[in-house]
């Protein structure tokens, strides 16, 4: 294994760990004794992971690195560290933390991504994943609302007007990437010829 894919690997350790620390700083704000410490460590935890992603897409690119493995993993891990970033801090007790409903969109929006290239997988043997500027605009959105919350030590009882507002702009690209993506999943499976009928059906 390369360099590159143990510091991948590295990163889907840290997720459990992220999430711990985050966890006990909740519990620490319901108790009533807030400990300042489990956050600094969740956002540290969390600072590293992101780190190591452009540090192990460096050494792959320019020390040859670069493997099948890799390709598959690195995007997992950071499709992980987004959602953990995300749900952790939606249903754990953070000041200004982020909402519920926003937590199952982005989760939702995955599921049917994931179960629509499984199904073009299954009927015609590959999937395409278009990249489009949307998605990366979704992603920086999305991962900006959990880096927010993160380093936001100072607003307690409510969200700061600007953080509503860009968790409703990583919302709607949310919703338009999820729209475009299926639209190219169900464009695929016309053009392969599996939405008309069996040609040897009755």
């Amino acid at each position: 294994m390369t360099l590159a894919n143990k510091i991948t690997v590295v990163r889907f350790f840290l997720i459990p760990v992220f999430i711990v620390f985050a966890a006990y700083y909740s519990e620490s704000i319901t108790d009533g004794h807030e400990n300042r410490l489990y956050r600094i460590l969740a956002l540290a935890t969390y600072a590293l992971a992101s780190i190591s992603d452009a540090i192990d897409g460096y050494i792959a690119r320019n020390f040859n690195q670069s493997t099948a493995l890799g390709r598959v993993l690195d995007p997992i891990a950071d499709k992980l560290l987004l959602l953990s970033g995300v749900v952790t801090l939606s249903v754990t007790n953070w000041h200004a933390g982020l909402p519920i409903w926003f937590a199952v969109l982005v989760i939702a929006r995955d599921v049917v991504i994931s179960v629509g290239m499984l199904i073009i997988y299954l009927t015609h043997g590959k999937a395409k994943v278009r990249a489009r500027i949307s998605g990366k605009i979704c992603t920086f959105l999305t991962l900006s609302c959990v880096c927010w919350v993160l380093v936001d030590f100072w607003s307690v009882g409510s969200r700061p007007w600007p953080l509503e507002v860009l968790i409703y702009l990583a919302a709607f690209f949310t919703v338009i990437t999820g729209y475009l993506y299926l639209g190219d999943g169900i464009r695929q499976l016309r053009e392969s010829g599996h939405t008309l009928p069996d040609s040897h059906a009755p």
